[in-house]
């Protein structure tokens, strides 16, 4: 697909979803943003308003209506850290089955293509290292987690059955950790956690023995994969992640040497169900879009840490 866009994105004010809004816009695409705020702030958006750019306070899980054609449909909407879905568990599962079956309607009467925002999550606590996406995963389905790993399982499974029954034009993105700046520091997730409390001075939080790891995608990047799947004729999942490794002590101390804090380390049990293993095989994205992750994980902390450190209420008696 080529040429300027009109483009719905749902969870338009939340981490990824914001971020994405502003390259589309950069790109000088129309944008439709939908969000409801369950995890995400009108501040992310407060400077997008113009012509190109509307937004719609609006909850995906009811019928959704968008006046005009649509060229795509991008469904980022989901509250993706431990601390949002647990606490919303309903609301996550509702997110992945309704939510999802409501924008690929959307999607197929407006005859645009269709981009999920799936999750490496989808492969639980993997058996296979690193994970390809032919790889179908080991979740405990009624777990904790199940919320959300099931909640993203099924939106995959009812956007290829679209693909299958409709010829509805679908793409699935299964994103890897990703960070960077306009994350919330309550997020939840390790690096917003591990720089809150350095620049707190308080000490980082490590689960379990820290040995277990995970691949960590600076925001842009993918942004860039998201764009390139999107504006692609491949059909169906592909990872977007780093394939760089890293144990959670291993980033615990980077965070330490770039805030140059005197925070300490304790730790604390290791949550049910948390995955030990967590690398994406991204052999299918660099031959299919020509895409590789750019930003090191130094370079990417740096700019993530001086985007909190600059909020200065987040920082105790600055």
């Amino acid at each position: 697909m080529s040429g300027i866009m009109h483009v719905l994105v749902t969870g338009g004010a939340g981490f990824i979803g914001n971020h994405f809004c502003r390259r589309l816009l950069a790109e000088g695409h129309k944008v439709t943003a939908i969000d409801n705020f369950l995890t995400s702030s009108p501040d992310n958006i407060a400077d997008l308003f113009g012509k190109d750019f509307t937004f719609i306070h609006y909850d995906v899980t009811h019928f959704v209506h968008v006046p005009g054609p649509l060229d795509a449909v991008v469904h980022l909407a989901s509250p993706a850290s431990p601390v949002d879905y647990l606490a919303h568990p309903i609301h996550t599962l509702k997110l992945g089955s309704l939510g999802t079956h409501n924008l690929l309607g959307l999607a197929k009467a407006k005859k645009a293509r269709f981009l999920l925002a799936s999750t490496s999550e989808i492969y639980g606590d993997p058996l296979v290292h690193p994970q390809p996406e032919s790889y179908w995963g080991n979740v405990n389905p009624i777990g904790i987690r199940g919320v959300y790993d099931e909640a993203k399982r099924f939106a995959e499974a009812i956007a290829m059955a679209y693909y299958r029954a409709h010829d509805l034009d679908v793409k699935i993105a299964r994103i890897f950790n990703t960070y960077g700046p306009k994350m919330r520091l309550q997020d939840g997730r390790v690096v917003p956690n591990f720089i809150g409390q350095a620049l707190r001075g308080n000490p980082l939080t490590i689960y379990g023995d820290g040995k277990q790891t995970r691949s960590f995608g600076y925001v842009d990047d993918l942004v860039e994969g998201l764009l390139r799947l999107l504006q692609s004729d491949f059909h169906g999942p592909m990872n977007l992640g780093n394939p760089n490794e890293f144990t959670v002590l291993e980033l615990a101390d980077l965070v330490l040497e770039l805030t140059k804090t005197e925070s300490k380390k304790e730790y604390a049990p290791l949550p049910a169900d948390d995955p030990k293993l967590r690398r994406p095989d991204i052999s299918l994205a660099i031959r299919v879009l020509g895409w590789e992750p750019k930003v090191e994980l130094r370079q990417g902390l740096e700019k993530t840490i001086r985007w909190f450190s600059h909020r200065l209420d987040l920082i105790p008696n600055a």
